[in-house]
């Protein structure tokens, strides 16, 4: 049986998100677990993540999941969401700096408080719809419409310029990494599981990768 775990390290919307990989995924077994041996012993693992990255990051390391995703995200389909995503870059500009887990050699930085396009000024945190431009073809876009749109809710970002494993962009007052992959990893800063079809599919996509591109 396919068994996905979702990382419970006290932060993530682990209910939706379980809910929603059951609906695409009924015959997989699904976990929300803070065990380690059932998390290493799983086929997919998800890391969510809501919040401040410094107290996400503190129970991480408090709990030694940083050290778990390093170890799990080797060698099997591996997904990160919004929080969970930025969790996996090098560092964040959050509370004046936090290290990260730098699975990504990338920087997450904040919209800023005077965030402006078109002579609006646009609210942070970024909260709603949004269309996801793919940048690479990749097994979770399938069945997805380049441009199909995502929903969203964060206040720091991760870089695309320069960004070499930036798997789909949008746009809010800049460009921004809305996902990210490499290998058997991918990572999204939208919420999948809030996505309604377009989210539900690249959850259906992920239980059912191989974790090749």
């Amino acid at each position: 049986m396919n068994t996905v775990a979702i990382i419970d390290y006290g932060m993530g919307n682990l209910h939706s998100a379980r809910k929603a990989v059951e609906h695409v995924a009924p015959d997989a077994r699904v976990l929300v677990t803070d065990n380690a041996d059932q998390i290493r012993e799983a086929d997919r693992v998800i890391l969510p993540g809501v919040g401040a990255i410094r107290d996400c990051m503190a129970e991480m390391q408090r709990l030694g999941v940083d050290e778990l995703v390093r170890e799990v995200s080797v060698d099997r389909p591996f997904l990160g969401i919004c929080v969970g995503m930025q969790a996996l870059m090098s560092r964040s500009e959050e509370n004046g700096g936090v290290d990260c887990i730098n699975l990504f050699d990338s920087q997450v930085r904040f919209f800023g408080e005077n965030l402006v396009e078109n002579g609006e000024r646009l609210k942070v945190p970024h909260m709603g719809w949004n269309q996801v431009w793919q940048t690479v073809d990749h097994p979770l876009w399938h069945d997805i419409d380049d441009g199909d749109r995502f929903y969203f809710v964060h206040s720091y970002y991760v870089e695309s310029a320069g960004n070499d494993a930036i798997a789909g962009r949008t746009h809010y007052g800049v460009d921004l990494a809305a996902a990210v992959a490499r290998d058997n990893i991918f990572a999204v800063q939208f919420h999948p599981e809030k996505s309604a079809r377009a989210g539900l599919q690249l959850l259906k996509n992920f239980t059912n990768w191989s974790g090749k591109s």
